[in-house]
């Protein structure tokens, strides 16, 4: 895969961000496992390595979100699962700021024009959603193909996966455009740290009264 590139080309940038992600999805699924260790094929440092760690972190938690839905789930098993899925949360919002930091470092050249304008998104939480069509997209096309299921259901998850598939090529056009935007001073990148309150034992009630 080569360097991070966003030419005029259209949907360079997220044409690869797919394929990474779908190599990703079919790597996990190598193991099915959520304890399996990531073993990420790109050089630390590129945006192909935080792309590959960004979508292993979403297809990990996707799955304990599946296991944690388990009617007949042990209470306590249940709650170690929680607690993981807190803590990949906030290993996700990370990897969107590494995401975005990386971006912003690509970019710090460029003037804004006058009159430019803040998007209401950065990138990364863009491609944040994007990697979680990823997961959609496979899943669904697992449902398509689920030889057991009843043909209605079938049926209905192929007119599910058509959508998704049009919201990710929509979605790539506007990553693709933002940018674009960006790149040609129309708009500037401003991100702003999450702040999440629940982790912080200073900012969670519940953890600094005790």
């Amino acid at each position: 895969m080569s360097e991070f590139k966003t030419t005029h080309v259209a949907n360079m940038f997220t044409e690869d961000a797919n394929k990474i992600f779908e190599r990703t999805i079919a790597d996990y699924h190598n193991y099915d496992n959520v304890d399996q260790p990531v073993a990420n094929p790109f050089t630390p440092g590129t945006i192909e390595h935080l792309l590959y760690l960004k979508n292993w972190i979403d297809t990990v938690q996707w799955h304990l979100e599946d296991i944690i839905r388990d009617p007949n789930i042990d209470p306590v098993e249940a709650l170690k699962i929680k607690r993981r899925i807190d803590a990949s949360n906030q290993e996700r919002t990370d990897m969107v700021e590494y995401i975005d930091s990386y971006l912003m470092e690509k970019y710090k050249d460029i003037v804004p024009q006058a009159d430019a304008r803040i998007n209401t998104e950065t990138p990364a939480w863009a491609i944040d959603r994007l990697s979680i069509l990823a997961l959609k997209i496979y899943h669904m096309q697992q449902e398509v193909l689920r030889e057991n299921a009843e043909q209605a259901h079938r049926e209905a998850c192929r007119k599910k996966l058509d959508v998704l598939l049009n919201q990710r090529a929509d979605l790539s056009i506007a990553i693709e455009e933002l940018i674009e935007d960006i790149e040609a001073g129309r708009k500037y990148m401003k991100t702003y740290k999450q702040m999440k309150m629940y982790n912080d034992p200073a900012l969670n009630p519940v953890l600094y009264k005790k």
